[in-house]
């Protein structure tokens, strides 16, 4: 499907709701509106956007529109046709993140390459064939931290929380790691042993993170996929340019990184 017809189908992908029409364009009694409409609904952010009067609100994981009334909800991508790109998926970059200073760092895997300064957490699944694309495009990126969280999709890959609990379990938890993502080396454990495993199963469930690899920068911007080093390059830089703020606000170490052996 082309932008423009893109564009169409949004208008005409709505849902007729009956709605009681508002004084003001109140944020708060448009995100209760929702909310009493759809009561299962998670709105998590609701603000006037600059297109059409409309407003946009975060339900879930998804970016909707509504008018002042929540009398018409639009479901779908805004694409500004001048520029081709996508209205929505810019925002939704923007509202989707992570603050760093949220995440569990002792529950992940630590790898200091270089003076370390750049950080980087990561969702990997140990079986996900796009998570091993990233480890080796990562391998030639340098003056890096990088904190591994192993969070296996068993629905996708149902060997992958065994291997997780393999490496994790391993005598040096960091080296068993890139043997297995970058050389098909098998840990030499039964992985019986302390495992956070189940906690970041939980904690992307809470940040919705349902895909790997997806990488958390230090301005706590979520990024799915495997990005080619250029675009990690690009990134880093960016992150550089904001000094690792988040919406403004410094961002702070959350934890110290488990060590590298259980």
């Amino acid at each position: 499907m082309n932008a423009t017809s893109r564009a169409l189908s949004l208008i005409v992908a709505c849902w007729c709701l009956a709605g009681t029409a508002l004084a003001t364009g109140d944020e708060t009694r448009i995100k209760k509106l929702i909310e009493t409409k759809f009561p299962k609904a998670e709105v998590s952010h609701v603000t006037k956007s600059n297109i059409l009067g409309l407003y946009e609100a975060m339900v879930g994981d998804r970016l909707i529109y509504t008018d002042p009334a929540v009398k018409f909800l639009f479901l779908g991508e805004i694409i500004d046709i001048e520029r081709m790109v996508s209205l929505t998926g810019e925002r939704m970059q923007k509202l989707r993140v992570l603050p760093w200073n949220e995440l569990p760092l002792d529950l992940a895997i630590k790898l200091v390459r270089g003076d370390g300064s750049r950080e980087i957490a990561i969702f990997s699944d140990a079986d996900c064939p796009f998570c091993k694309r990233l480890e080796n495009e990562l391998k030639e990126v340098n003056n890096i931290t990088m904190y591994t969280f192993l969070l296996p999709i068993e629905s996708l890959h149902p060997d992958a929380g065994r291997k997780s609990k393999m490496i994790w379990c391993s005598a040096d938890r960091t080296k068993a790691y890139y043997d297995f993502m970058l050389q098909d080396v098998m840990p030499a454990t039964d992985g019986n042993c302390d495992n956070p495993v189940e906690k970041v199963i939980a904690l992307g469930q809470k940040y919705r993170i349902n895909a790997t690899p997806t990488m958390v920068f230090r301005d706590g911007r979520i990024v799915a996929g495997a990005l080619p080093r250029e675009a990690l390059e690009k990134e880093f830089a960016r992150v550089a340019e904001t000094g690792g703020a988040a919406n403004g606000v410094k961002a702070s170490t959350a934890a110290k990184a488990a060590p590298n052996k259980p």
